[in-house]
């Protein structure tokens, strides 16, 4: 495929997927018949229809789990990492096709989606790598009178639900863990974007994935299908990632079976800088920080907060580079920046941004929803946001940056941390000491330090507050889909012994 892929090209990709629920290894229709349509976020036009999921599918796909998972807990390390490896291959030699179906279906830019592509394809490779690193241990009891034998074992069937924002990644970064500890799973995709999912489970079973592991059903109607899900007595785990008020949610309903949870929620990063810092820098990890995904990530740099002193030039370098970013469907070579993902969100980013300027800030740049076809929305610069604005409460998903000045590294510190949130924060100094008070001092999960993005499959993902609890990625995210067994054994030597 080119660069600038062609209609015809999207036209044959779309033509090529699968569309119906994977249950058991088998693609099948939904119980009745029911189909959900997939947007093209930056037309409004409809790119396929899909099976939607029923109660009685999602059913289905946990009986399918429940059914795989003796044997594929028993399922060699060594085999299951060459599963995980054989689909890195496939994901990497279709890089492509997924990067051109992310762009469909999410918006983003194609180079946004390679880069996607590259990143969720990482966990699998990674996590084939940690398989076979699965160990336990034996000791001697203090007392002498026993041995004790603590080991590893999978966790059980898994329940997945995803979000839109990065339909490839987000996917990878459950199933690849799951499947190196030998876990089996059933996936419910975001409505908005389940089109990369399907096509990454085709891959999977192509690789040799046994039927009945993943089990995947996109739905319109998420409550009614997960919810039965959460309440079965045989689900052992569930791994959100999605906004804070329906991870609340979800905790409170896994509270009834006493799941193990994985939630990555909701964030509100700030991104300082600070007078000593180097601009250059601080203004190219800003760039990184706010529009990555078009400003549609929860790592996203919600609050930019500037020391005074250099707060004139860098709100100027800043706006100067936003202004250059084109605005355009994704599949466009000059896209820097891509739709949002639907008409809701967009005009709760451009309620943001009133708001804001009726609260007293002043617009440097944009600031208005763009006219025609797609959900297109003006790279924007507020300054002078007052701290009690709404747009510094809550998550923007959008191509908008509030810069709010500061005085002291004091200030900057209880700025940062005036928030529920506490997913990822970003700083840029010269000051190593000031970075390393930083790193202990801000309340969040992941610290960026002259960096503008901190996501790594080799690094542990995951947020503190209500920015949810457990990790992805890293050698800790294998944990979450593991359980710790313990086996007290008699002293061998008092038999031998009298």
């Amino acid at each position: 495929m080119t660069n600038s892929p062609t209609p015809a090209d999207e036209a044959a990709l779309l033509a090529s997927l699968p569309t119906g629920l994977y249950i058991g290894g088998a693609w099948r229709d939904a119980s009745d018949g029911g189909t959900l349509d997939v947007i093209d976020p930056s037309t409004g036009r409809t790119l396929l229809a899909i099976a939607s999921a029923t109660a009685e599918d999602g059913a289905a796909a946990l009986d399918a789990a429940v059914a795989a998972q003796h044997d594929w807990a028993r399922t060699a390390p060594r085999e299951r990492a060459e599963i995980l490896r054989r689909a890195f291959d496939a994901v990497t030699e279709r890089a492509d096709d997924f990067a051109l179906l992310i762009t469909l279906e999410m918006g983003k830019p194609l180079a946004e989606s390679r880069g996607e592509v590259a990143y969720g394809a990482e966990f699998l490779r990674w996590f084939s790598e940690e398989t076979a690193r699965i160990s336990g241990r034996f000791a001697m009891a203090p007392d002498g009178k026993s041995r004790l034998l603590v080991m590893k074992r999978p966790v059980g069937p898994s329940l997945f639900i995803t979000p839109w924002n990065f339909p490839l990644a987000m996917a990878t970064r459950k199933i690849a863990p799951a499947i190196a500890a030998g876990c089996t799973m059933v996936l419910k995709p975001a409505a908005l974007t389940p089109l990369t999912s399907l096509l990454f489970t085709q891959v999977l079973a192509e690789v040799g994935l046994p039927a009945g592991v993943l089990n995947v059903i996109p739905t319109a109607s998420a409550g009614a299908v997960t919810g039965p899900l959460i309440r079965d007595p045989r689900l052992r785990k569930l791994s959100f990632t999605g906004s804070t008020e329906v991870g609340r949610r979800l905790i409170a309903d896994a509270a009834q079976q006493v799941l193990r949870v994985s939630m990555e929620l909701g964030g509100n990063a700030p991104l300082i800088v600070f007078d000593d810092a180097d601009l250059d820098k601080a203004v190219d990890g800003a760039m990184l920080a706010k529009l990555r995904n078009g400003g549609e990530a929860c790592t996203a740099a919600n609050r930019i907060l500037v020391q005074e002193g250099v707060a004139e030039e860098f709100t100027s370098r800043l706006v100067e580079r936003m202004r250059a970013h084109t605005v355009a469907r994704g599949t466009d070579p000059t896209s820097k920046i891509g739709p949002l993902v639907d008409e809701g969100t967009r005009h709760k980013v451009h309620e943001l941004v009133t708001s804001a300027i009726a609260d007293g800030a002043t617009l440097a740049l944009g600031g208005h929803p763009i006219d025609g076809p797609g959900y297109f929305y003006e790279p924007t610069v507020l300054t002078g946001v007052p701290t009690h604005a709404g747009i510094l409460q809550e998550e923007i998903f959008g191509p908008v940056a509030p810069i709010v000045t500061f005085s002291t590294e004091a200030e900057a510190i209880r700025l940062a941390n005036d928030t529920p949130f506490g997913l990822v924060a970003y700083a840029f100094t010269r000051d190593l000491n000031r970075g390393l008070r930083l790193a202990e001092e801000l309340e969040v999960g992941m610290f960026g330090l002259n960096t503008g993005i901190v996501s790594n499959p080799a690094a542990p993902f995951g947020g503190v507050k209500q920015s949810g609890m457990g990790r992805e990625g890293g050698a800790e995210g294998i944990e979450e889909y593991l359980e710790t067994r313990y086996v007290g054994i008699a002293d061998p030597y008092a038999e031998a012994l009298g």
